[in-house]
């Protein structure tokens, strides 16, 4: 497997079949069609030094997303209801982001559905897989197993109480996510806002045993005094 410490592949044998996002609701299709994706930039290698995992704010993200075809599963409500999915877990280099590597295998729709209420779209899955998974292993189902593993030893707060705290800031959600989460310091949270200041990911910073570390500057987002607002929906 290229790219996975031996601590990750001991624990695939431990994670179950299916992972839930910070779902209200979710329904898996029946059917699931993997789309085919076109690489948007260079193949990058690179020596994998760390990892990623971002999740994101769905209520954010669906805002005037609720009729595109495209994000018809996760923002319709007609399968689910969503609060914190995840975006993708991303390797970082030595250098530079790996990206687009080169992969023999491509995603089955038995490989992408135990993720489908952890990151609500097809596309996001098999675009995920093959920008950022074909750089970190063989084969799309170990990917998506390792990102449910990483998905399951979190405790997510509650971000709709915590978007009615007076005087929210990035520094609040980071303390709000160290509290839910022991053994996590402020400084692997990232906390990424729109130019509107209302948020849209937290970025979550790993070494390469999978083991949270300090981000650096471009990762760890907006500073502790910055303001934010948090979109429930409504």
């Amino acid at each position: 497997m290229r790219g996975l410490p031996s601590a990750a592949v001991a624990l695939l044998a431990l994670q179950p079949a299916t992972a839930l996002a910070q779902a209200y609701q979710c329904r898996i299709p029946g059917t699931l069609a993997v789309p085919k994706v076109t690489p948007d930039g260079p193949p990058r290698h690179s020596a994998v030094t760390g990892y990623t995992l971002s999740l994101s704010w769905s209520p954010e993200y669906c805002r005037g997303r609720e009729t595109r075809a495209a994000d018809r599963q996760q923002c319709s409500g007609r399968s689910g209801s969503f609060g914190m999915v995840v975006h993708g877990l991303w390797p970082e280099g030595s250098r530079s982001w790996p990206q687009w590597c080169a992969a023999g295998t491509q995603p089955r729709p038995q490989d992408l559905k135990p993720n489908m209420c952890l990151s609500p779209s097809a596309a996001l899955l098999a675009r995920q897989w093959a920008k950022h998974g074909s750089c970190m292993a063989r084969r799309p189902a170990t990917y998506f197993k390792v990102t449910r593993i990483l998905w399951d030893g979190l405790a997510m707060p509650d971000f709709d109480r915590i978007s009615r705290e007076d005087g929210l800031t990035a520094g609040t959600i980071r303390t709000r996510f160290v509290d839910a989460n022991p053994g996590w310091k402020a400084s692997a949270v990232g906390v990424k806002l729109n130019s509107r200041g209302w948020l849209e990911e937290l970025r979550l910073c790993y070494d390469k045993r999978f083991m949270p570390k300090a981000c650096e500057r471009g990762r760890l987002g907006a500073r502790d005094k910055a303001s934010v607002k948090i979109w429930r929906g409504l």
